[in-house]
């Protein structure tokens, strides 16, 4: 397959085309963002600014009335800015491009025409077969946010999510501590000759590296852990601090998780659940009125005791602890984690008018090419592939196959 994939370049790259030749041409692109239907995505795609940049390059921007108000824009901000507002969510979805922030409902694919490229995530850990076929029937072009890479080769929407993540969890904790939600009534972090805040963090990936962050950046005590040297070897050098780490041993980890004040479970899988690596017998031995963020609630958690709440009952007790196990902490500061979002976006949806479609991008984008999960009803992702027993196509030779 790596042989007909190098042919396949070698094809494309032949003097023969055109488009090297003469260079891409321009073109004009018609973008669509619906409202958000998922339970508490207040998030949004493209902010007013975004928009009258993408305007500005001639292209047509439609946004369904409502759509950035979960994080505090209006609909007259987006007209202003020369996005067109409508009251019909059918209208966004004449678009060719459709950008989102969770995957499209099985009602919205039905709005869908045939063709049309699709932004969103894929949040593999819900996904359902039955949503792939949907798509697949329409012949979409679906890029998924959780594969895609930026010129460093990072996961870019993954890890500005982290961040956020990350450094709100440690703030969300700060809050819990305090007497104003019945906590211990400690300021984390602690001042001149009062003991700090004791953390616990439970991973070494982005979250748990901007949850270090703040939590040495208001004076506390942090202890990390995670099952890779690698990972915590990258978190100290990329704070330039020497802190507690420790492989996952369970005897040192309990020691910890049951002598500090705060946890923090941050262990990201690839693929499937998250591992539980604290158990319900070391969380009924935490000191009371301690509290658990488990920020990977969203793959099953890393605490045995927890269970998904929401940003209106946020939290529960049990052994008199306070879990807080909302699955996705970055809508609980939308406008910011829209921002971050739409600093990724919108320099790829101008690339694409500039170089002259999404075909084209695919090829000279290695970290867009990465993140394509169906070319044109196409599976292209071997992760999928695997999961669901459908047939993997390659997608460099789709496009020299749809090219010529």
């Amino acid at each position: 397959m790596n042989r007909l994939s190098d042919i396949a370049k070698q094809a494309l790259m032949s003097p023969k085309e055109a488009l090297l030749e003469t260079g891409f041409k321009e073109s004009s692109l018609c973008i669509g963002i619906p409202k958000e239907t998922s339970f508490q995505e207040n998030r949004i795609a493209l902010t007013p600014l975004s928009v009258a940049l993408l305007v500005q390059n001639g292209h047509e921007v439609i946004i369904e009335s409502g759509a950035g108000l979960g994080a505090n824009f209006t609909d007259n901000n987006y007209s202003e800015s020369g996005g067109r507002v409508v009251y019909d969510k059918k209208e966004v979805y004449v678009a060719d491009f459709i950008i989102k922030i969770a995957p499209p409902t099985m009602e919205e694919i039905g709005m869908m025409k045939v063709g049309q490229v699709l932004f969103s995530a894929l949040q593999m850990s819900t996904l359902k077969s039955e949503y792939l076929h949907a798509l697949m029937k329409k012949k979409i072009t679906a890029l998924s946010y959780e594969y895609l890479l930026d010129d460093g080769n990072v996961l870019g929407v993954v890890r500005a999510m982290g961040e956020i993540v990350g450094a709100t969890s440690i703030l969300i904790a700060a809050e819990y501590l305090s007497n104003v939600f019945n906590g211990k009534g400690l300021m984390l972090g602690g001042i001149t000759g009062v003991p700090p805040t004791e953390i616990v963090i439970l991973g070494a990936g982005a979250v748990g590296e901007y949850a270090t962050r703040t939590a040495i950046a208001l004076g506390a005590s942090v202890k990390v852990f995670d099952s890779s040297i690698c990972r915590l070897r990258r978190l100290q050098n990329n704070i330039h601090a020497r802190i507690y780490t420790s492989v996952i041993q369970p005897i040192v980890l309990q020691k910890a998780i049951c002598n500090c004040d705060v946890a923090i479970g941050a262990i990201r899988a690839s693929n499937g659940r998250s591992p539980c690596v604290v158990s319900e017998e070391t969380v009924s031995h935490m000191r009371p009125n301690s509290v658990i963020i488990d920020v990977s609630i969203d793959q099953g958690g890393c605490f045995e005791t927890s269970r998904v709440t929401n940003h209106t009952d946020p939290v529960f007790r049990k052994y008199d602890v306070i879990h807080y196990c909302v699955p996705n902490i970055a809508s609980r500061v939308s406008r910011t984690a829209t921002y971050a979002l739409t600093n990724i976006f919108t320099p790829i949806l101008i690339e694409i008018g500039e170089i002259g479609g999404i075909v084209n991008l695919i090829w000279e984008n290695p970290g867009v090419r990465n993140a394509i999960y169906l070319y044109q009803g196409q599976l292209t992702n071997k992760d999928l592939s695997d999961r669901f027993n459908l047939p993997l196509k390659d997608l460099e030779l789709l496009i020299v196959a749809t090219a010529r």
